[in-house]
């Protein structure tokens, strides 16, 4: 079987690539772009196949969706970083919605019947009522950045060609998942590798925050690839699913886990640049409908998911201190 998965270098899609090459009689193709880095891959380098692409110019992903003629797609591939959407909201919607255009419409063309994943966001539901929680798929969207409004477009899409065309479209809403090589922009990551710099004594002893009361529901990125192959394998055509962990807490709390798997002592400064315009600060899945359907269920820890994100940062900090003594001898 052909699996094609768009943003195969980023932090789910590399994960994912991981996941299924290690499963039977699958053959994993992925999108990237020309510049895109392939330290996320490096481990299974020689068992994917990457093709330069870029989602927002149709002839190329005409290109390769004539050639790979996939047999499943995961639509992974987007502008996900939420403040970024408030600078280049255009560059945010060109990317998820119109890509997901491209995508589609390559795949019509083609003449192919692949199942199609395509991976929306919990942002898309906003800033919902504390009766609304937990909150389930039926909910009002109320999208409150750029990337939101690009995501409820990209959902809807995915919707529409499925009713008009007959694509076969399984939407899921993630709401926050992480793990080891997280970004380093989003708040988790940025707070362990803040935590790790100040271990190795590269950075003063400040931890840099944005609003720590925000309401997060956690949950293992290596949880959400068994998701997403589950809504590929499961998953109804037509259908959105949300998916999510069972550990809620605010940012804050989730910030003062972390320092608890450290000995260092830190002052805690709000940076007025890591503030939104507007903020989702409730986040409370339901996810009960993709679990009656697939089966599915977390299965790692939130303190496993928090101490190998925190040894990821460890061990990329140790890596850069060794290069860079290098380039100094």
């Amino acid at each position: 079987m052909k699996v094609l998965i768009t943003g195969i270098t980023g932090f789910v899609g590399s994960h994912l690539a991981e996941h299924l090459v290690c499963r039977d009689n699958i053959e994993v193709y992925g999108i990237k772009r020309w510049r895109s880095r392939l330290s996320e891959l490096a481990g299974i380098l020689d068992d994917v196949h990457l093709i330069d692409c870029d989602l927002r110019d149709a002839n190329s992903v005409n290109q390769v969706i004539a050639m790979v003629r996939p047999d499943c797609v995961y639509h992974l591939a987007a502008q996900s970083y939420v403040p970024v959407s408030f600078t280049a909201p255009v560059d945010t919607f060109e990317t998820n919605a119109c890509g997901t255009i491209n995508l589609l419409e390559a795949i019509r063309s083609a003449r192919i019947d692949p199942k199609i994943h395509i991976c929306s966001s919990s942002e898309v539901y906003g800033q919902v009522r504390p009766d609304e929680i937990p909150i389930k798929e039926t909910n009002p969207l109320r999208p409150s950045s750029p990337y939101a409004v690009s995501k409820v477009a990209e959902d809807m899409i995915a919707y529409q060609y499925f009713v008009s065309y007959g694509l076969r479209t399984v939407r899921t809403r993630a709401f926050t998942h992480t793990g080891p090589r997280r970004g380093e922009v989003f708040v988790e990551s940025t707070f362990a590798k803040q935590i790790a710099e100040i271990e190795k004594g590269v950075a003063h002893p400040v931890i840099y925050v944005g609003n720590l009361n925000s309401v997060r529901t956690f949950l293992d990125v290596r949880d959400i690839c068994t998701a997403y192959r589950l809504a590929i394998e499961k998953g109804a055509p037509g259908e959105v699913y949300n998916i999510g962990g069972d550990r809620t807490m605010s940012v804050g709390e989730m910030l003062h886990y972390l320092l608890s798997l450290s000995s260092v002592k830190v002052r805690i400064e709000v940076d007025p640049a890591r503030l939104r315009p507007s903020d989702v600060t409730l986040q409370i899945p339901d996810a009960s409908r993709f679990k009656e359907q697939t089966g599915w269920e977390p299965t790692i820890p939130f303190e496993i998911t928090m101490r190998d994100l925190l040894d990821y940062w460890r061990s990329q900090i140790k890596e850069s201190s060794r290069a860079a003594q290098v380039s100094a001898g």
